[in-house]
């Protein structure tokens, strides 16, 4: 049978661009977009989109047989920063939405799960530099908590029911093309289109918070490559540490400033700054690598390039 995809959550920041790489890897036609409300991007006028609530389990399965669908990516959720200002429709949307999709795998009516946790599993009594697979994890967020029940309900399913689900740790995302969802390192992406269009930016977090971050490419790669391998290759069925970089605004400033010289930052760490120093900053993903091959392709110096060159394109 041929792969025919669903990502469920299709317009958000990592989303938009799953989608077109899902599209280019099997064909346009044989990848369905959805989520709770179409975007504007461009992205969704060139295939086919569905409308779906991913907290509706019936409307998933709908959607599933509609398309006859093989593989669902379960994109859909309310990140660090906007769940601890909504705590109980984070803990529906993000739990909810991943037992439906697991139970429509455990009934056999799709074939293989990817389902995205995060660096938030881990917690203050965390390693926090070059942070293990296996560890103690402590989250004190409601999305950390979500994505750690997750976890280990995707490793249950596994075990119990043989459901093929996959699943990374997503660092920091930074991508051009969307913007942040509202996560604890969106700072990462902010401070290029402050940079670019008005040469300066205050900061949410500390100058010395060190945090993991990916460039969106990379992030894309791993989630379809992990996708792609034997199952027997696929070890760990909670979810996988995936790593690029780790730097601080304070480095990430001056990285900036050998092309824009003139850019300026300031400091005023909120709430954000409280949920980042329970959060690595680093991590190691050597077992991702010894299972699939996983390595990263970006540097602070490439993604700064990539950042700075395509949004001087598009904003200004």
């Amino acid at each position: 049978m041929s792969t025919k995809v669903l990502i469920i959550g299709a317009c958000g920041q990592i989303g938009t661009e799953l989608t077109t790489a899902l599209r280019n890897t099997y064909g346009f036609s044989n990848v369905i977009a959805s989520d709770i409300r179409k975007s504007e991007s461009d992205v969704f006028n060139q295939g086919t989109f569905e409308l779906l609530d991913a907290r509706d389990k019936d409307a998933i399965k709908a959607c599933v047989e509609k398309h006859k669908i093989t593989d669902v990516y379960l994109m859909a959720a309310l990140l660090s920063a906007t769940a601890e200002k909504n705590p109980d429709f984070a803990w529906d949307l993000n739990m909810n939405s991943l037992f439906h999709v697991l139970n429509l795998a455990k009934e056999k009516v799709i074939q293989k799960v990817f389902w995205p946790s995060s660096i938030a599993v881990f917690g203050e009594n965390s390693p926090k530099k070059n942070t293990p697979q296996h560890t103690i994890m402590e989250p004190s967020t409601v999305y950390g908590i979500s994505k750690l029940s997750g976890e280990r309900w995707c490793e249950y399913y596994h075990k119990n029911y043989g459901v093929d689900v996959r699943s990374i740790r997503y660092p920091g995302i930074i991508s051009w093309k969307a913007n942040p969802g509202g996560g604890t390192t969106d700072y990462a992406v902010e401070i290029f289109h402050e940079a670019v269009q008005k040469g300066s930016y205050t900061c949410f977090l500390r100058d010395d918070t060190s945090l993991p971050m990916m460039f969106m490419d990379d992030a894309v790669r791993a989630t379809i490559n992990i996708m792609k391998a034997e199952p027997e290759s696929v070890k760990v069925r909670s979810s996988y540490n995936i790593a690029a970089i780790s730097f601080t605004p304070a480095e990430l400033a001056t990285a900036i400033q050998q092309i824009i010289p003139e850019f300026a930052i300031a400091y005023e760490p909120d709430s954000r700054q409280k949920i980042a120093d329970t959060w690595p900053e680093s991590i190691d993903d050597s077992t991702a690598t010894a299972d699939w091959n996983w390595s990263h392709e970006f540097d602070m110096k490439t993604i700064v390039s990539e950042m700075i060159s395509n949004l001087q394109r598009v904003l200004v």
